[in-house]
């Protein structure tokens, strides 16, 4: 069979670290999906704008790895349990592939790209290859009692965040809550609990620097790259 790429998604995270963890953690997460030249026919999104959300099937391009593991070591789990790889969502994949939900939020016209669509819940890099999208069906792929394996306590993970408002002043509305719902949900290693350590990560054209003592995460730096 042959796999190929449809487009690609210009997301805020050019690295994997900072980026969200799951599709909708960051509701206003933004990406757009912008097709290869030979799928940029309009007719092939007729009747898509009736539905509000997408599933994206797309790669994780920067999963490096050798050979396959029937195990991993989920971050959420503290970096030391391990669980069968099909029981998770780890990039490192016989196959490398991801699935994401993310919203509709429109189809627009390009002069340069023709037809691309705005989404928002992202949670993959820039740049990420994407192979197909469905529409969601509420009536299919809802299903509220559903159970959620090691997943059920990341709540848990939730942090207060605190960013000085000379820093939320260098950011649009749209990136400083996005950021906000990025930090919250805690973007460090669950093995890693150290107050005095420094953490950071490329956000659209800044690096962002934090720290988190307990519960309570503070950025101390937000800087511009480009």
């Amino acid at each position: 069979m042959e796999i190929k790429e449809i487009g690609y998604l210009k997301t805020l995270f050019p690295t994997k670290f900072g980026a969200p963890r799951q599709s909708g953690v960051s509701k206003s997460s933004p990406a757009t999906l912008i097709f290869n030249e030979e799928f940029r026919s309009p007719e092939s999104l007729v009747g898509l704008d009736k539905y509000s959300h997408v599933w994206v099937i797309w790669g994780f391009s920067e999963a490096k790895h050798e050979k396959f593991s029937p195990t991993v070591r989920p971050p959420r789990l503290g970096g030391n349990t391990r669980v069968g790889v099909f029981a998770s969502r780890s990039p490192f994949r016989p196959n490398s592939l991801a699935l994401s939900v993310l919203k509709l939020e429109g189809i627009e016209k390009t002069e340069k790209y023709g037809y691309i669509l705005k989404l928002s819940g992202a949670d993959m890099m820039d740049n990420s290859p994407v192979y197909d999208i469905k529409p969601y069906l509420p009536f299919a792929d809802s299903i509220p009692d559903a159970i959620g394996g090691f997943t059920e306590k990341l709540e848990d993970f939730i942090l207060e965040v605190s960013i000085p408002d000379e820093i939320k002043s260098l950011l649009s509305t749209e990136l400083y809550d996005c950021l906000v719902e990025v930090l919250k949900n805690d973007p460090r290693p669950s093995y890693i609990d150290a107050p005095d350590r420094v953490f950071g990560f490329f956000y659209d054209a800044y690096e962002v620097k934090f720290k988190v003592d307990g519960k309570q995460l503070t950025v101390i730096s937000c800087e511009k790259i480009k």
